[in-house]
Parts: C-alpha cells; structure tokens; sequence
C-alpha cells in the first residue's frame, strides 16, 4: 500500500510528506480539543462562598484541612489575587466578601494572569471575566470562569 521507489522497501518524498502532515494535524487537533481536565478540581454545582466568617481562626495544620491561601487584608477590595500553583483566583468585589473561580480560561484552557478593572483577564486572546462571578465581560470566551469553593476563617481565606 505505501509507495516505494526503486530502492527496496524506501518511502516516497510524497509519503514522508503525507505522513508528517497527518502527524501535524493530529497534534493540532489534539490541542484544541476540549480543556476539561481540570473540572474536577472544583465543585460546580456548589456556589462560591461570600463573607462567610467561621469561629476558628486559620486552618489547622495537619488533618487534611486546606492550609490558608492568604490573609483576607492580601485580597484587594474592587480586585483579588491569582494563585497559579492551585489554579485559583480569589476576588473581593465588595468589601467582607470573598468569591473564588478557576484560574484556567474557558475559551482555550490558558491561565489567566491578571485583575483589572474589575474583570479576570486572560493573555491568549483577550478575555475577560467579572471579579463578581465570573460570567463572560469581554470574549472570545462563551462560558463563565467555574467557581471555586473556598472557607473564610478569621483573617484567613483557604479552599473548602
């Protein structure tokens, strides 16, 4: 079935070619499928929590207990923080209360990496999320930043 030149058993220049193109758009396609991967890591059928303020002070080490993320004075009011290592961003659209959402983008699965303006802003192709609950302020994205779900103890906010 492969083509072959007169030397015994050697490709084609038209079947390496054929076969490097077919290579190249498998690839291709396999970046541009679907970025669900990470879905898993949060609980989207749980709304993010807002001001919760529990009795305990930080997370206890140890236990299986989420350590902080941060101290509620780090997380600006009319902005928030991106926290790559866990894929998350925590916001403080209004002062007391806290949201958090994925820090991965829905149109193609890039990082966002940056708060502004009160939009999630994301490098690859300009989108832009709200920081109130990360429904879509400014495309190519369709689908909303997927919320996280986190714990406000005290001065501490930590993933639940």
């Amino acid at each position: 079935m492969a083509e072959t030149t007169g030397i015994a058993g050697a490709p084609t220049r038209r079947a390496v070619v054929a076969g490097v193109g077919a290579a190249g758009l498998a690839a291709a396609l396999a970046a541009c499928g679907d970025s669900n991967d990470s879905a898993g890591a949060y609980s989207p059928a749980a709304p993010p929590q807002g001001g919760d303020q529990g009795t305990g002070g930080s997370a206890p080490a140890g236990g299986g207990a989420e350590a902080a993320l941060a101290k509620t004075s780090e997380i600006p009011v009319g902005g928030g923080k991106i926290f790559a290592d866990k894929k998350v961003v925590v916001c403080q659209p209004e002062a007391g209360s806290f949201k958090a959402f994925s820090a991965i983008c829905t149109h193609q699965g890039c990082a966002v990496n940056e708060i502004a303006g009160g939009t999630i802003n994301c490098p690859c192709h300009g989108s832009k999320f709200s920081i109130k609950d990360g429904s879509v302020a400014n495309g190519p994205a369709t689908q909303p930043l997927q919320a996280a779900n986190i714990k406000v103890e005290g001065d501490s906010v930590a993933l639940a």
